[in-house]
C-alpha cells in the first residue's frame, strides 16, 4: 500500500508539472509553432540520428558529433514516429512517458530509504534545469531505467536491475558510471554469487563501440565525438574551472549559461561531500564519476543538466524534508520559477543548460 501510495504521488506531480509548464508555455503561440519551439539544441540532433541514422542528414554535410549520441532515445523516437507524424512531438511524448515511470521509481526509491516520495520528485520537476526532462532529450528516457534499476539493486533482485540498466547503458554513457556504481553497491551488500549480472550493464557499451568500429574503424568513436563536437578535451580540473571563471564574465547570453555551470559545478561537489559523510559509497562513485569527467573537460559544460540525473541527491533533499518541511517549500519558492524562466529561455533559443 504504501508503494502503491509513492507511484500516484509521484505520478500526480509529473503529470500535474508537465500540464502547469503547457499552460505556462503555449500562451500566444500555435500549436504547431509550439511543438517547433521545443526542437532545440540536442533535440534536432536526436531526430536527426532518428530519421538517417549515424550517417547524418544526406543533404548538408556530416556532423562529427553525433556518435556522442547513444542510440536509445533515437530508436525510441523512430517507435513513436510510426504513430505520430511530427518528430518534434515525437521527442515530447518519449519523455512524457519515460518521466512517469521515472517519478514513480524515484518516489518509490525514496520511501525504501526511509523518507517520503513526494519531495523527492518535487525536488527534481522544479529544478532549474528540469526543461530536459520535457524536451526530446535523453534525461527522462534515462531516468525511467536508471531509477528502477538502483531499486531494484538496493532491494535486492539482481537480475531485474542489470537488465534494467542495461537499458541506462543504451541511451546514455552515464550508463558506464551507473554499472560501477551497481558493482560497488553489490560488494557493500556482499552477493558475491550475484557478480555475473553486472556484466550485463557493460555488453550494451561494447556493443555500441563495435557498431561505430565498424563504420569507422574506431572503437572509442562516442568519446571523440564529444571531443570533436563540443572540445571535450581531456584537462586539469583546476584549467577547467578557470577557462570556465573566465567566460562567465563576460555579457553575452552564454556567459549566463557559463555561471550556470560554476552554481552547478558548486553543487556538484557540496552533493559528493555529504554522501561521503553520509559513507553511500555506490552512490559517491555514480555522481563522483560524472562530477570527475565533466569537471575535467576543456570547459564546463551541462554540470548543472546532470544533476538532474542525480537521483541519490534528490532523494537526499527527500530525508531532509521529510523531517523539516520547510527545507521542500522554501526549494519550492526559489527553483519553481527558475525553472520557468529556464524553460523561456530554451523555448527562445537560449542554451539553458
Amino acid at each position: 500500500m504504501i508503494t502503491r501510495s509513492a507511484g500516484r504521488d509521484g505520478l500526480l506531480l509529473w503529470f500535474g508539472s508537465r500540464a502547469g509548464l503547457l499552460v505556462a508555455t503555449l500562451l500566444g503561440s500555435t500549436f504547431s509553432a509550439y511543438l517547433a519551439s521545443w526542437n532545440k539544441w540536442d533535440a534536432g540532433l536526436f531526430i536527426t540520428i532518428a530519421q538517417y541514422g549515424y550517417a547524418g542528414d544526406p543533404t548538408k554535410a556530416p556532423d562529427p558529433g553525433l556518435p556522442a549520441f547513444f542510440p536509445g532515445l533515437p530508436a525510441a523516437l523512430r517507435l513513436v514516429h510510426l504513430v505520430v507524424p511530427d518528430w518534434a512531438a515525437c521527442g515530447l511524448i518519449v519523455s512524457l512517458a519515460a518521466g512517469a515511470v521515472a517519478m514513480v521509481a524515484l518516489a518509490r526509491l525514496a520511501e525504501h530509504e526511509g523518507a517520503s516520495g513526494w519531495p523527492a520528485v518535487l525536488g527534481l520537476v522544479l529544478f532549474p534545469m528540469a526543461v530536459f526532462l520535457t524536451a526530446g532529450y535523453s534525461e527522462s528516457l534515462f531516468l525511467a531505467f536508471a531509477i528502477p534499476a538502483w531499486l531494484a539493486a538496493r532491494q535486492g533482485r539482481w537480475p531485474v536491475a542489470a537488465a534494467l540498466a542495461a537499458g541506462a547503458s543504451c541511451v546514455r554513457i552515464t550508463g558506464l558510471f551507473l554499472a560501477i556504481a551497481l558493482i560497488v553497491e553489490l560488494v557493500a551488500q556482499r552477493r558475491p554469487r550475484q557478480a555475473p549480472w553486472l556484466v550485463v550493464p557493460f555488453l550494451p557499451l561494447l556493443a555500441y563501440s563495435a557498431y561505430h568500429h565498424a563504420r569507422s574503424g574506431d572503437w572509442l568513436a562516442w568519446k571523440h565525438a564529444q571531443e570533436a563536437g563540443w572540445g571535450r578535451d581531456l584537462v586539469a580540473p583546476w584549467n577547467s574551472w578557470l577557462t570556465t571563471w573566465h567566460s562567465a564574465m563576460g555579457h553575452d547570453d552564454f556567459a549566463v549559461a557559463f555561471r550556470m555551470e560554476l552554481a552547478g559545478a558548486v553543487v556538484a561537489v557540496a552533493v559528493l561531500v555529504w554522501l561521503a559523510v553520509q559513507r553511500r559509497w555506490s552512490e559517491v562513485v555514480y555522481c563522483g564519476l560524472q562530477a570527475a569527467a565533466l569537471m575535467t573537460s576543456a570547459y564546463y559544460l551541462s554540470i548543472p543538466r546532470s544533476l538532474l540525473l542525480w537521483f541519490p541527491l534528490w532523494v537526499a533533499l527527500a530525508r531532509v524534508a521529510t523531517r523539516h518541511t520547510w527545507v521542500i517549500v522554501t526549494y519550492a519558492l526559489i527553483a519553481g520559477p527558475l525553472m520557468v524562466v529556464n524553460t523561456t529561455r530554451f523555448l527562445s533559443g537560449a542554451w539553458a543548460g
